[in-house]
């Protein structure tokens, strides 16, 4: 391996230019910037001050596409025991580290990376090892991937934590982002540092990207990356193994690229498996099901109409119908578009012949509910005849839409989300899942109201049809959802979107 040297600009490179609009400025939903390291802000004024100068940060501008791939290292002996590890270097991967690790290799194996950057430390080093396998290239180390600085709570398992700093371990566990210890506030360290990887890593030569680091720095490079301040610490898990894609396009007028998140925490298991989000239970979950693929093989703006499914897209509902066996599903809502209706059904019955899988044959009852509000598809209809040759398959292709297509978009969506928060409120059931299933468009503009984000970020992220994102609620409707996973394929097996693509041609983005 060898350590992070002064790398050249990109100087050569093809501009792919994706219909775009130019953005106004913005202000994150923060409390604290990218800035923010010594202090915190004195009034609400300084904050949103900050926190727009943050927002207004550029990042260097690219010449050509570059995809970035992150991946958390594989369990460790310390994420075993339950003991706080930060930024010390003292746990190794487990048996079942190393296996998570070897999934990740198989899974990106065919994949043309042209560079991979690691932490020094040893679990994320050793992961990088084996995911990087017999590539001849060596892996670049950068201290500023290593884990979080969490200075006197590295080493302490969590109940001493608690024991020996009580108000400040029960910050860290409510208000990480304003949480100080030894003179420091490691959230905001850690973003200042995040934000100094991207600088390196888009400065360096390459098309594709391998990054492999932890839990806390991935989250940092995922929010820095989309301009999302520390308080969405925890809101974007990265389970051991999982992996997440950046794009960045270049700007047509030369300035920061345009970012688009075209996954989340992609993991080597099952991301609808019982499990904690952020540490914590969960007796509340929506789970967004893209449809299955249409009958429109070109995937254009202009078609995005009421279709049938074509025999991938009935494939896809297959595949997520078995992704979602074992759960025991309260509901399904969905757009009364047909693949949405087609994509719903085929879920439905699968859950309600799970339970006459075994010798007893009790059916299943699950609820079935359509919301017009999920059908967005009138919306692009009378206003797109400047973008009627988009291709929402193209990451961050939203970007080139009017601003009053992306609002009624904002709107719309609006209505459809406080309808599946009061779904969920149904207290009559000690576990409530409601899977909702609608166009990819309209699932972005979801998630963006579950991050509390306006038209602006919705060229930010990217799903795919077939797809799944979770959104696990562990203070209930009424908290902050977790984001478990965002565009998750891997249950289409051989029909899944690859998590990289060849950058030989930068017409691939």
């Amino acid at each position: 391996m060898i350590s992070l040297a002064n790398a050249p600009l990109l100087l050569n490179g093809r501009d792919h230019h994706l219909p775009t609009k130019r953005r106004t400025p913005f202000t994150v939903r923060s409390s604290s910037s990218l800035q923010e390291i010594d202090k915190s802000p004195t009034t609400a004024e300084d904050s949103k001050l900050r926190s727009e100068l943050c927002a207004l940060v550029p990042f260097p501008p690219i010449k050509a596409a570059k995809r970035v791939v992150l991946v958390r290292h594989g369990q460790s002996t310390w994420n075993e025991e339950g003991r706080i590890q930060g930024s010390s270097n003292f746990s190794v991967l487990t048996k079942k580290g190393e296996a998570q690790a070897e999934t990740s290799r198989q899974m990106l194996i065919d994949d043309s990376f042209d560079i991979c950057f690691s932490s020094p430390l040893i679990r994320s080093k050793r992961t990088a090892e084996i995911i990087w396998g017999t590539r001849e290239d060596e892996i670049i180390t950068d201290s500023d991937l290593r884990e979080i600085d969490l200075y006197s709570f590295q080493g302490l398992l969590k109940h001493e934590g608690k024991a020996k700093f009580g108000p400040a371990f029960r910050q860290w566990q409510v208000d990480a982002a304003n949480f100080n210890i030894d003179g420091h506030y490691p959230v905001r360290e850690l973003w200042g540092r995040a934000r100094n990887c991207w600088t390196k890593i888009l400065a360096h030569e390459s098309k594709s990207v391998l990054v492999v680091a932890h839990n806390a720095v991935n989250q940092a490079l995922v929010a820095t990356a989309i301009g999302l301040g520390t308080e969405y610490f925890r809101i974007l898990l990265q389970s051991n193994c999982g992996v997440s894609v950046l794009d960045f396009i270049p700007h047509p007028d030369g300035g920061s690229p345009l970012i688009c998140l075209n996954r989340l925490n992609q993991t080597p298991g099952s991301p609808v498996a019982t499990g904690s989000s952020a540490g914590r239970r969960t007796s509340r979950r929506i789970i967004l099901v893209c449809q299955g693929s249409t009958q429109d093989s070109e995937a254009t703006v202009s078609k995005l109409g009421d279709q049938q499914m074509n025999m991938l897209g009935v494939i896809q509902a297959q595949k997520t119908a078995e992704l979602l066996l074992d759960l025991k599903v309260s509901t399904i809502i969905s757009s009364p578009n047909n693949a949405s209706a087609q994509t719903a059904s085929i879920i439905s019955q699968v859950q309600e012949a799970a339970d006459c899988l075994g010798a007893d044959c009790v059916p299943r009852y699950v609820e079935m509910k359509n919301i017009p509000d999920l059908d967005v598809a009138e919306i692009f209809q009378p206003s797109t005849k400047d973008t009627i040759d988009i291709s929402y398959l193209l990451p961050g292709w939203l970007n080139g839409l009017d601003d009053t297509v992306t609002s009624a978009l904002r709107e719309r969506s609006g209505q459809a989300w406080h309808s599946l928060l009061t779904e969920l409120s149904d207290e009559s059931e000690e576990e409530k899942i409601v899977v909702a299933v609608a166009h990819p468009v309209a699932h972005i503009a979801l998630i963006g109201h579950c991050l509390n984000l306006t038209e602006e970020w919705l060229g930010s992220f990217h799903l795919d049809a077939g797809s799944i994102s979770v959104v696990d609620f562990p203070d209930g409707p009424t908290g902050r959802g977790i984001i478990r996973c965002i565009n998750y394929t891997a249950h289409l097996g051989r029909w899944s979107i690859p998590i990289t693509r060849s950058t030989v041609d930068d017409d691939s983005f």
